[in-house]
């Protein structure tokens, strides 16, 4: 699809569109580059507050994944204004409001279409020391990676869409998705990573994959060690999934192999799952790993675990042990 747009030679670019980074960055001076995104999506939560909520954390996380502090948002929005009372797209609005103050940052105005179904999101600009960034192409061999949130939220929302996910399970996706990345990416940064992503749509096996591509390694996933929301096995199990969970599969089966134990594990499924404002996933220099986790901690995530490491390339983006 990108294929045949100019590639930009503007040497103010810092971060553009090769390897599938969560964001762009330009620099602005020696001390300071801008870090911009934009994401938008329908609601996978019936509440519009709790929507607006989970639509802006998930843009906002694209700024924390680059190790950037978000400033400014703008709200993109399709409403169907003949179908729907305005009252519905006001609470849209305050649950995204309520999430970008809580990332220190400030709501400008934005831009709104009539249209068939409800979309929100927000396109972010943050600020990044040049020199202290984070990308997907900085993991090295012998990294250790940590993920820091639970997976299952594709599941347990297709179990929702259909009302037939328990309380339990809903409670726990919905608070993982509110939460914002923001104590996740200042950990990351005070401990010295200098690479990561974050996992939504693509799943976790998509993401790892651009950056094992961005940064010329191969990433090893220890499948037991995956962190799962709390009811998501069950889910998965009724059956409830998405059509993503399938094309994830389907894109990536020439880039991943598995051991034999791997090809039947229980967990397998979920490195595929879509995740809506999922953790990020930190490639942490081994000996920097124990500092991480004791940040991260501290900070109040008690999620965050070591899922694998860093190897060197070899003819596959991903190995499943």
């Amino acid at each position: 699809m990108l294929r045949d747009i100019p590639t930009p030679n503007d040497p103010a670019l810092m971060i553009g569109v090769e390897h599938f980074s969560d964001a762009g960055i330009y620099r602005l001076t020696d001390e300071i580059a801008l870090v911009q995104t934009l994401d938008f999506f329908p609601p996978g939560v019936d509440d519009p507050y709790t929507f607006g909520q989970i639509a802006a954390a998930n843009s906002l996380s694209d700024v924390y994944a680059m190790g950037g502090t978000p400033r400014t948002a703008l709200n993109i929005v399709g409403f169907p204004d003949k179908d729907l009372p305005m009252e519905v797209l006001g609470q849209i609005l305050q649950g995204g409001a309520e999430r970008v103050h809580a990332a220190g940052a400030v709501v400008l105005g934005g831009h709104s279409v009539r249209d068939s179904e409800i979309k929100f999101g927000l396109s972010v600009t943050g600020i990044v020391h040049p020199e202290r960034m984070m990308t997907n192409e900085n993991a090295k061999p012998g990294d250790v990676l940590v993920l820091t949130k639970a997976l299952g939220t594709g599941f347990i929302t297709s179990a929702m869409r259909k009302e037939d996910a328990p309380d339990e399970a809903v409670q726990a996706a919905t608070a993982s998705m509110v939460e914002l990345n923001r104590v996740a990416s200042e950990s990351a940064l005070a401990a010295g990573v200098t690479a990561s992503t974050d996992i939504t749509g693509f799943g976790l096996a998509g993401h790892a994959s651009e950056m094992a591509g961005g940064s010329d390694v191969t990433m090893e996933i220890h499948l037991d060690q995956l962190p799962l929301l709390p009811g998501s096995m069950a889910m998965h199990l009724a059956g409830f999934t998405s059509g993503a969970n399938a094309s994830n599969l389907a894109f990536l089966k020439n880039r991943v192999t598995a051991s034999a134990s791997a090809q039947f594990h229980e967990n397998l499924p979920f490195v595929y799952d879509p995740q809506t404002s999922g953790g990020l996933l930190l490639a942490v220099a081994e000996d920097k790993a124990d500092d991480l986790l004791a940040r991260l901690r501290d900070a109040g995530n008690s999620i965050a675990t070591p899922v694998g490491r860093v190897i060197e390339r070899t003819s596959m983006d991903l190995v499943f042990a």
